[in-house]
């Protein structure tokens, strides 16, 4: 028998009652009515009631134990006095009468704040005390949800033939969008290892060796700012490769694996399966995004050619885009309205309101000439009833403020349905960009096959090549990217010399790659969905902090460990930062 428990703090039943038990667990409340008192004891996996005899010694020990302290109790169970059960808890119909009671460890200090109401208190201190923070019973079940899914995937991926593999945490530095955190050697002065953003490089090699198809629940690595759904300093991802696999193969490898996790751990709905799949190019169009929220129905269009009709200046020579709304507002909405666009950079945000003779109402419809009132309800499929906002600015502003107000939008008129998980693949992704300084760079992977292959690097137009590169999207949420891999030494050297990188750069940066692919590699495609996000949307979480056991707060602090801290100057010395 275990010396602390012959049962968990959840596995005590009716058919229990008359034997001598034994739980362990922290002491959760106190109910001292005098002649009895009651405690709550709570461990990982429930919670019992356990009830003194009538001593008074028995009474007075037990009612100054300090809360949150852990305890072990060992006594004879019994059935709950009828006004006593407590449907509520598993074990809500019997309790245990105390004959011997025991405190393992004392809380000797003040709690920081109340375990069970402890998301209702500052973040950074919960942070500090996080180890009080998950006895707190949602956290608690966040981090269990999680270990089911890991395991979950972890099964799915080895019955489709998936070899799981670990790759190195120390590497090298590479260019792969991020900053990387850095580790100095020792035994190599002046150099430094990376923690690697993510395996990218290692699973490609994977494939050059053999392996047919490679997973592994992945840790990455990258210094970058903290949001809502993106955790400073590291995270975790479901990463996958395969190899002569193009990226229709991946699709039907992952979809399901994504369909039937979800389907497991939420009751939510799916809204559609097979996932639905959007060029960039149409996703940044209708939803003035890359990762659309697809549970809003409303539809950006793009209205610049008829507006160059119109006499309407601040629309001139502007792309304009425009979103049609079934319904007519207060001045009051309005006003809201205008008052978001403004706080997200916009000099006004225009509309008319059909009418029922499908006039127009608003402060822009003297500037449409009547010959073209009516190609403008034909354009936005405008009927009586409606309101139709418009967007001008430069192509790229006018679709990312675009996409703000239709997000906007969407939650100021409830048009989100929060029943459904929509998960859709955006593809086709455009191979090249021009950065801030009017230079040619990758815009995503900088490891993905152009579509059209060394052809269309060397005839087309940069900034018109598509690669075969995808995201994965639910909820407005990218999950996962992924791409078909550019295996190919002459085409990666082409690409990597158009985006201003020397073959001797490349050579170095990426060396292991720049040889392997000389010694006959397959074509290969993967992707990375991302397990924090995953949690984050199957657990309703606002913030990916929630659904992490030991979180780095929003300035990449751990408030727990006091990291990052200074270290001493002989630690300094040994790897050559200081003489």
């Amino acid at each position: 028998m275990n010396n602390y428990r012959t049962h968990t703090c959840n596995e005590i039943r009716l058919e229990d009652i008359g034997k001598k038990v034994k739980i362990a667990g922290w002491v959760q409340t106190i109910r001292d009515l005098g002649g009895l008192v009651f405690l709550d004891i709570r461990d990982m996996y429930g919670i019992t009631q356990v009830v003194t005899s009538g001593k008074a010694e028995d009474v007075d020990f037990a009612s100054h134990i300090p809360i949150e302290s852990t305890v072990c109790v060992y006594g004879k169970v019994k059935k709950r006095d009828e006004e006593t059960i407590n449907p509520k808890l598993e074990t809500g119909l019997v309790e245990i009468r105390i004959e011997t009671i025991e405190i393992l460890g004392k809380r000797i200090k003040n709690l920081p704040f109340e375990i069970n109401t402890s998301q209702e208190i500052r973040e950074d201190l919960r942070l500090q005390y996080r180890y009080l923070d998950l006895r707190n019973d949602r956290l608690k079940q966040n981090l269990l949800l999680r270990s089911q899914v890991i395991q979950y995937l972890r099964a799915q991926m080895i019955e489709q033939g998936f070899l799981e593999v670990q790759t190195p945490i120390l590497t090298s530095s590479s260019p792969e969008g991020a900053r990387d955190y850095l580790v100095p050697s020792r035994l190599h002065p002046g150099k430094f290892y990376a923690l690697p953003q993510a395996p990218q490089q290692f699973k490609q090699l994977l494939m050059v060796s053999g392996i047919d198809k490679y997973f592994q629940i992945a840790p990455c690595f990258r210094d970058e700012d903290a949001r809502a759904d993106r955790a400073p300093g590291e995270f975790y991802q479901l990463d996958m490769e395969m190899s002569f696999a193009t990226q229709e193969d991946v699709f039907q490898a992952i979809e399901p694996v994504m369909f039937h996790t979800f389907q497991k751990f939420s009751d939510k709905k799916i809204a559609s399966y097979p996932f639905p799949r959007i060029s960039y190019r149409e996703a940044m169009l209708e939803f003035g995004t890359d990762k659309p929220d697809l549970r809003n129905p409303l539809r950006i269009i793009d209205l610049s050619a008829f507006f160059a009709k119109c006499t309407f200046q601040p629309f001139i020579n502007r792309t304009v885009r425009a979103i049609k709304v079934n319904g007519q507002f207060s001045k009051g909405f309005h006003e809201k309205m205008l008052a978001f666009a403004m706080s997200i950079g916009m000099g006004g945000l225009g509309y008319l309101e059909v009418q029922e003779d499908l006039s127009y109402k608003g402060p822009i419809d003297k500037f449409i000439p009547g010959d073209l009132k009516q190609e403008l309800l034909t354009l936005a499929s405008l009927e009586k009833g409606d309101t139709i906002f418009f967007i001008a600015d430069t192509e790229k502003r006018a679709t990312e403020l675009a996409g703000q107000i239709r997000t906007e939008l969407g939650k100021r008129l409830d048009l989100i349905d929060n029943s459904v998980f929509s998960f859709a693949w955006i593809t086709d992704f455009p191979m090249f960009e021009m950065d801030e300084h009017n230079h040619l760079g990758f815009s995503h992977n900088p490891f993905s096959m152009p579509q059209g292959g060394l052809s269309a690097l060397e005839t087309q137009n940069p900034l018109d090549i598509l690669a075969y590169q995808y995201d994965l999207v639910c909820n407005g949420i990218e999950l996962s990217s992924g791409a078909v891999r550019n295996h190919d030494i002459t085409i990666m050297l082409k690409a990597f010399t158009m985006a201003g990188y020397t073959e001797e750069e490349v050579k170095t940066k990426f060396g292991a790659l720049y040889t392997a692919f000389q010694f006959g590699a397959p074509p290969h495609a993967g992707i990375a969905p991302g397990i924090d996000r995953m949690l984050m949307l199957l657990t309703n979480s606002d913030s990916i902090r929630e659904v992490i056991a030991f979180p780095l707060n929003s300035k990449a602090q751990d408030l727990m460990m006091g990291a990052p801290s200074t270290v001493r100057r002989d630690q300094l010395r040994d790897v050559h930062i200081l003489s």
